[in-house]
């Protein structure tokens, strides 16, 4: 069985160190790597004022990385997972880059988006790659 898959990387910025946005063939899911000094370029993207899943990556104090993964859901005010990351601006500058996992027809459910939250954080804990910066493991969707 043929297990090759065709993605598409686009440079947003025509650069590799800018946004990227990556599709994958045959799936409605969109990813973006996002440095933090271009969040704010994101704004007018309707697709991040839908729910997802982000992970914020950096290093702390003692210069470990680590990862915060965290979810958000569409508010009232219309904006969604790129809304909750640029409220971690407020935060130390912990962060250097957000990835965002959201679809291109809005179909994560707040089900959905919790269990890829727990999914994501647990693989963190298991594969022990990045130090977790989540005070708490978030609870399985049921």
């Amino acid at each position: 069985m043929n297990k090759s898959k065709n993605f598409n990387l686009f440079l947003m910025d025509g650069q590799v160190t800018g946004r990227i946005k990556c599709t994958l063939s045959n799936w409605t899911g969109l990813a973006y790597k996002i440095p933090r000094a271009y969040l704010e370029k994101c704004k007018e993207r309707q697709d991040l004022k839908q729910s997802g899943v982000y992970f914020l990556f950096g290093k702390n104090d003692n210069d470990e990385v680590e990862v915060y993964i965290g979810q958000a859901g569409i508010r009232k005010n219309g904006e969604g997972v790129l809304f909750r990351v640029l409220e971690h601006l407020k935060d130390a500058t912990y962060f250097t880059e957000a990835v965002m996992l959201t679809t291109q027809n809005n179909s994560f459910g707040p089900t959905e988006i919790s269990y890829l939250e727990n999914k994501f954080t647990n693989m963190a804990i298991e594969t022990d790659r990045y130090k977790l910066r989540n005070s708490k493991t978030p609870t399985l969707a049921t």
